[in-house]
């Protein structure tokens, strides 16, 4: 999968600028992105884990300080009214660049290509640290557009979070779940799950003309059953649910789809 690749569904934009220290009898270095989202005032922000190729051990230890200064500074003011004051006031030794606009899918995701991309190599450690993030978007209405599924690039884990090859990440477009899970989120889901499947959020597909190609929908499932004797059940009735009340329901035939994998969590 490529290091870097165009978001697949990059319908925000947000702002970022970069932080270069220029410490004396240096030259000026980038240690960090400051990326916003100004739609919700909302930052994001990667600096630099180890600066002692870099700073004198007392500057070292105040720069290592500045990730954790910087997002409690956003979380009380906003990241506008922040940015703004690192513009304004920061020194000659800690340097803020021009404003860039940049296309977001996910926020996260595009920090650490910024941050790849202009501070240093982040390290992939797939299914410890990295996800697969793969190119299908379910359709949070009814089937969306025909579509392949592939991995396609590597999106950093949440934090705590224990991983597993069965995991994989992929955008959600549309309405029919909000609130719980927003239009354009990206979002974490498992494999082929196991177990009863009744009122759990499920991704569900139905095959394309092409063998490659797919049409993918995530709902809250829900089913019937009718004993038909000698130990046997078998669907009456499956119920593909959304959680907004703005959108219906439908009902579906076990031979109309196949359930790809189960919802676990949004990510972004």
């Amino acid at each position: 999968m490529p290091a870097s690749v165009v978001p697949i569904t990059a319908r925000r934009q947000g702002t970022y600028v970069l932080l270069d220290a220029a410490l004396p009898e240096r030259e000026p270095q980038t240690i960090g992105v400051f990326l916003i989202d100004p739609s919700q005032d909302r930052a994001w922000v990667r600096m630099r884990a180890n600066y002692d190729d870099l700073a004198a051990p007392e500057d070292a230890e105040v720069l290592a300080a500045l990730e954790e200064d910087i997002r409690a500074r956003a979380a009380e003011s906003g990241a506008e009214a922040l940015l703004r004051s690192l513009e304004d006031s920061l020194s000659n030794v800690l340097r803020v660049s021009e404003r860039e606009a940049v296309a977001v899918d996910a926020f996260s995701r595009v920090l650490d290509r910024l941050y790849d991309d202009h501070v240093e190599k982040l390290e992939v450690a797939p299914f410890r640290t990295h996800l697969p993030l793969y190119s299908l978007r379910a359709a949070a209405g009814h089937l969306g557009e025909e579509m392949s599924s592939e991995a396609e690039d590597w999106v950093r884990a949440p934090e705590g979070m224990r991983l597993a090859p069965d995991l994989f990440v992929a955008h959600v477009v549309g309405r029919s779940m909000e609130p719980r899970i927003p239009d354009g989120s990206l979002n974490l889901f498992r494999w082929h799950p196991a177990g009863s499947r009744q009122n759990k959020i499920l991704l569900i597909q139905r095959f394309g003309v092409l063998d490659e190609t797919a049409r993918y929908t995530i709902k809250k499932y829900t089913s019937r059953k009718v004993y038909r004797g000698e130990d046997e059940w078998q669907h009456e009735e499956i119920r593909l649910e959304p959680l907004n009340p703005e959108f219906e329901a439908w009902n579906v035939g076990p031979e109309d789809f196949a359930v790809v994998a189960e919802w676990i969590r949004v990510i972004e």
